[in-house]
């Protein structure tokens, strides 16, 4: 049977393969977060309108598209949410394991643009040093930009 099931997959190649690979496995959402910091070591945090209330400052954060690279999702995100451009340097954070979910965070070199939020998603944006982040941030956003593990 067994060898059977190898000529078959064999044979079928390609789209047909890769849609029963689809249609077999899970799916997963894939968040992704850039640590964007200036030039004086300062991160760039967003008060997220739809965030909990008691915790709505955190990173750049959105979801990746279809076929999008996940370096691609960071620019994408945090020019959507600020106007800013930057370029993923460096894969920080990966994490599986959530239901529908996997989350991925790359630090950012900043290489452009002039800070203009999107006040659908976002209330405020500033610029923050390390040692005076606000109250009400994500846990592990704080973790991330102190190269922490936020799952420790």
């Amino acid at each position: 049977m067994k060898k059977l099931i190898a000529r078959i997959w064999r044979i079928i190649r390609g789209p047909v393969q890769w849609r029963i690979l689809w249609l077999a496995h899970a799916k997963f959402m894939v968040g992704v977060t850039g640590i964007v910091r200036d030039d004086a070591g300062r991160v760039l945090l967003l008060r997220h309108r739809l965030w909990p209330e008691d915790r709505q400052w955190g990173l750049p954060t959105g979801y990746a598209v279809k076929g999008e690279e996940f370096t691609a999702t960071v620019a994408r995100e945090v020019h959507e949410e600020t106007g800013l451009e930057v370029k993923a340097t460096r894969l920080v954070h990966l994490k599986s394991g959530y239901k529908l979910r996997v989350e991925v965070a790359y630090d950012t070199q900043l290489v452009g643009g002039t800070l203009k939020i999107d006040s659908f998603e976002i209330l405020e944006a500033r610029w923050f040093t390390p040692d005076e982040l606000p109250d009400g941030m994500q846990e592990s956003h704080r973790c991330l930009i102190f190269g922490q593990d936020p799952n420790a």
